[in-house]
């Protein structure tokens, strides 16, 4: 059984050693943590020190998710601008090992459980990048839907121009999907 709590300083050697590369890197959020490769203590310090670079003092909540084996995933819940209705997941990563046993989509649906049912907010984004094809069908199959944004944000992954896909479930569309399992 899958479950989360909230991040502790030993995770991030966990999740450095699950960015083996310099896609892996950027398609998790590397471009926040300067250049590749990183390590644990840049993780710790941008967590622990820099508040996730969050300037709100109370706005980055970064989780783990782990079952009996140990550590397996991790994610970050913040507000966006300050509100505490909306709340936006990011920098998801599930172990490469562990990778195709649905731990990314139950990380994830006990992250929206958290914020829907606990947090009380109204909606949860998240963004994916046009080119991580199974991170957009796991968001997908868990309830969130594609938005039009004014403007297109990309990034450079293996040297090709990316776009970001901006992603949300409101509370009516997460309690419609749960409905339907």
């Amino acid at each position: 059984m899958l479950r989360l709590r909230p991040y502790k300083s030993c995770d991030s050697k966990h999740i450095a050693d699950w960015i083996k590369n310099e896609e892996t890197f950027v398609k998790w959020g590397g471009e926040r943590f300067g250049s590749y490769p990183i390590n644990a203590k840049i993780i710790d310090d941008k967590y622990r020190l820099n508040n996730g670079d969050c300037v709100e003092e109370d706005n980055f909540y970064p989780m783990t998710a782990f079952d009996d084996s140990g550590v397996v995933g991790h994610f970050i819940m913040r507000y966006i601008n300050g509100n505490n209705k909306i709340l936006r997941f990011g920098w998801v990563i599930v172990d490469d090992t562990q990778r195709g046993k649905g731990y990314g989509k139950q990380m994830l649906e006990l992250g929206l459980k958290y914020a829907f049912e606990i947090s009380g907010v109204e909606k949860v984004t998240i963004g994916v990048f046009e080119n991580n094809i199974p991170a957009y069908k796991c968001y997908k199959s868990i309830g969130f839907n594609e938005i039009a944004t004014d403007c297109c944000e990309t990034e450079t992954v293996n040297g090709e121009e990316s776009k970001i896909i901006e992603l949300e479930i409101t509370k009516s569309d997460y309690i419609n999907h749960n409905k339907r399992k």
